[in-house]
């Protein structure tokens, strides 16, 4: 199973391409894996876009190599402490007005305290919001499914901004889905 935003694909098929740098080119490290089965969290609301997570049941294993591996998740009961340093990545664009790019970007994010309390449709308990409008980095449009890693573990997805293009940003927080995400697992 895989981690992947809601949001990036409702239904149809999926092909996941693991091992990538560059999209545009073939790369020896790609595997390219369809999905068989995609399972949605029970609960998501497309408009606050709370719960925006689903799993993803990939028809083969994906074989584990330099450029592919798993990463761990945080338990149930992890918060991210405010001014951690979490690094988040994707293909996305990288302002409001540049193209997606075709190489893998990773951005360094901090955990703020206050950075979402004027949002009002932010839920602690299931959401992280991670950057601040001083530092003008954040994931953006095409990085969704994306992940936040604090520390080697996977503490978030990317979810969506606040429509500005400008931090903080909103990611799932993987802790609170830890228990379906087992039960998920254990079933399938």
């Amino acid at each position: 199973m895989m981690l992947w935003s809601l949001e990036e694909k409702l239904f149809g098929e999926i092909t996941v391409t693991l091992g990538a740098h560059n999209m545009s080119k073939r790369e020896s490290t790609q595997q390219k894996i369809k999905v068989e089965k995609q399972i949605f969290f029970p609960n998501y609301n497309f408009s606050s876009k709370l719960h925006d997570i689903k799993l993803l049941k990939l028809e083969e294993k994906a074989e584990l190599t330099p450029t592919v591996n798993v990463i761990p998740l945080p338990q149930s009961s992890d918060f991210i402490k405010p001014g951690t340093m979490c690094w988040a990545a994707g293909w996305g664009q990288t302002g409001v007005t540049e193209p997606k790019s075709d190489t893998l970007r990773e951005i360094k994010l901090r955990k703020e305290k206050e950075a979402c309390k004027d949002y009002r449709r932010y839920d602690y308990n299931f959401q992280v919001c991670v950057g601040s409008p001083e530092m003008l980095k954040l994931a953006y449009k095409g990085d969704s499914g994306g992940p936040l890693v604090c520390a080697g573990v996977a503490h978030g997805i990317v979810s969506h901004d606040h429509g500005t293009g400008k931090p903080p940003i909103i990611f799932t927080r993987i802790s609170s889905y830890v228990p379906w995400i087992n039960t998920v697992i254990k079933g399938n």
